[in-house]
């Protein structure tokens, strides 16, 4: 494996690379937007966001999600682009099709280099996040505009209207996903059997495999945070397969050094531990 790429230091003169997050806030700090900017500062990037949906949110759960009026998310936008230097972009929770569509006309209009879509479209208690119409722009609008999908499994029986039971069913589902129009696709494995995680990247020209001993833990932002990983790295000059890797890899270890600030069943992801002593 390709290993990190560290980021040289930069005249304090000079603007250094940012990576922006287009998605909610998790007001229990484990996932969202709260979790993107972690993982960017750990990758050594200035993190940038635009909240497109607020929840409040703990480790037991979901109580109640706000969505900014839309003139507020497209401030947000417009005051980012017109004074950072975007090197990737990494969209996450959008409520409803208007969200969509003001972010896919921002990133139309905006066309930054890389463009990470996470399709954050089901609970982790199975309960569907989109409406039908949401859905339909987020495949019309979004898929065609990103550099790689990082769906799960439920994700993508969404977004592809039948079941995924194993790793060939899998396989099968990337060439679908990209059939919508997906550039490249990474189908995350948690959710498929076996006693190995096995996340597959078909980016259009070869199917990669990306494999790791299932732990013990119920993270909680495991997706958010593989997606934001994988923005860091091809801001950071990774090519899409070693970004998807390393990304994979850093999810791992933070799940192994996860803790439980909360009450709840989850565990909050250690985004840190590349920077620890020994690691």
């Amino acid at each position: 494996m390709t290993p990190p790429v560290r980021r040289k230091p930069v005249s304090r003169n000079a603007r250094p690379p940012s990576v922006l997050s287009i998605a909610g806030s998790d007001s229990g700090g484990g996932a969202g937007i709260q979790a993107d900017l972690k993982t960017i500062a750990a990758h050594g990037l200035h993190g940038l966001t635009a909240i497109a949906a607020l929840t409040a949110q703990n480790t037991r759960g979901v109580s109640a999600v706000h969505v900014p009026p839309i003139a507020f998310l497209r401030a947000q936008l417009d005051a980012c682009f017109a004074d950072f230097e975007i090197a990737a972009v990494k969209i996450g929770m959008l409520a409803n099709a208007r969200v969509i569509g003001v972010v896919a006309d921002e990133i139309e209009r905006r066309r930054p280099r890389f463009v990470v879509l996470d399709p954050v479209m089901v609970a982790s208690s199975g309960a569907t996040l989109l409406e039908p119409r949401a859905l339909d722009a987020l495949k019309r609008r979004l898929l065609p505009l990103a550099t790689v999908v990082t769906p799960n499994v439920p994700e993508a029986e969404l977004l592809l209207g039948h079941a995924i039971a194993d790793g060939a069913a899998a396989e099968a589902a990337l060439v679908e996903l990209l059939a919508l129009g997906a550039p490249a696709v990474l189908l995350k494995g948690g959710h498929l059997p076996g006693r190995e995680l096995v996340d597959r990247l078909d980016d259009g020209v070869q199917l990669h495999e990306f494999v790791h001993g299932r732990l013990p833990v119920e993270g909680h932002g495991t997706g958010c945070t593989l997606a934001s990983a994988i923005a860091s790295n091809l801001a950071l000059g990774m090519s899409l397969p070693d970004a998807c890797a390393d990304a994979a890899e850093y999810v791992h270890g933070a799940l192994l050094g996860a803790s439980r600030p909360g009450k709840g069943a989850v565990s909050v992801l250690d985004h840190f531990w590349r920077l620890r002593p020994g690691s």
